[in-house]
């Protein structure tokens, strides 16, 4: 049974967290390289194992599987959110340093944000039990869109956002460091840095409402949904840096991750009009299983992919508010499928 005082430990527990990793992890703002990044993206993926025993231990074994179920779907859909990190930074030329500043930033804001969405979602789902038809539904259809626009390549010039954001405010023609404000003549200017800043959170808003559904697709409880969340996020700066230079290796885990939406859109309807048909350990292997195949057959196509080609798969995707370009790829060729 849940209390306030689960809440307010593991609260405790992520500002310990964040504040280790601002204070000591990135002391100095210096830059974090991939070796480091990927001990610390095992680090987070160890506490979670770690979190998901207590579960096991102390809310029994139903808990524990649904916490490592949604755990395991939150961390793969946030590889989706690596590629449009990836696409961002590329087109507004973000310095190293500097990314690891909008990512801490965006991690804290996607937090608060996913905590407001979960207890609104959570509220919701307990007053209308037929909402969970409308999520199911949001998900497949999610996870259909997805597999459209996967080689899509957005024009982020033409971004709704950094339009409007250009065009009512004063903007630096360059990068101030990391700052995202600076004063110049007495009046307030915004730097490129907080327009992209925006982009990334306005991005993680758009995939928390795909990704809350898929959790609520595995437990209704809360605080699981939350934790899982939260533990997903928490790696994600890490798991970008330790990626980011490998990610076009991944181009097939795309069709992987909209496959999956499908999947659990699909269970929350049936057991929401059946009955608990599809247990929780079977959304686990699925999940698994897609993910895993979906690594495996990326890693296996692209080990001979030439540069350019790779290049043209890392900067393809969709991009909130972005038209899509009708340009040809940098290659000149289409990707391989």
């Amino acid at each position: 049974m849940t209390t306030l005082w689960h809440w307010v430990g593991f609260n405790l527990l992520v500002l310990f967290l964040l504040a280790f990793d601002l204070g000591v992890l990135h002391k100095n703002h210096r830059e974090v390289g991939v070796k480091e990044s990927l001990w610390l993206s095992l680090g987070y993926f160890i506490l979670a194992l770690g979190f998901s025993g207590v579960i096991f231990h102390f809310e029994g074994r139903q808990a524990g599987f649904e916490f490592l179920t949604g755990y395991l779907i939150e961390k793969s859909l946030s590889i989706d959110n690596i590629f449009v990190f990836v696409l961002i930074f590329t087109h507004f030329q973000v310095p190293k340093k500097a990314q690891h500043t909008v990512l801490f930033w965006g991690v804290l804001g996607a937090l608060v944000m996913r905590a407001v969405l979960i207890l609104a979602g959570a509220a919701v789902i307990s007053a209308f039990h037929w909402v969970i038809y409308v999520f199911g539904a949001f998900l497949i259809l999610t996870g259909i869109k997805m597999l459209m626009t996967i080689n899509d390549v957005p024009d982020l010039s033409g971004n709704r956002v950094t339009q409007f954001m250009r065009k009512h405010f004063r903007v630096t023609e360059d990068y101030e460091g990391e700052r995202f404000t600076v004063m110049r003549k007495g009046a307030r200017y915004i730097t490129p840095l907080f327009i992209v800043l925006v982009l990334v959170e306005l991005s993680d808003v758009v995939f928390a409402l795909d990704s809350i559904p898929a959790i609520f697709a595995i437990t209704k409880d809360p605080f699981l949904v939350y934790t899982s969340n939260v533990f997903a996020i928490l790696g994600l700066r890490a798991l970008f840096f330790a990626l980011a230079g490998i990610i076009h290796r991944f181009h097939y885990l795309k069709y992987g991750l909209s496959i999956v939406l499908v999947v659990i859109g699909a269970k929350m309807v049936i057991n929401a009009a059946f009955g608990s048909v599809i247990p929780t350990e079977w959304a686990l292997l699925a999940t698994a299983a897609i993910i895993g195949g979906s690594m495996w057959l990326s890693i296996y196509r692209t080990k001979d992919l030439p540069p350019a080609e790779a290049a043209d798969d890392a900067l393809r995707g969709w991009v909130p508010l972005s038209p899509t370009k009708e340009d040809p790829p940098i290659s000149g060729k289409p990707p391989k499928d």
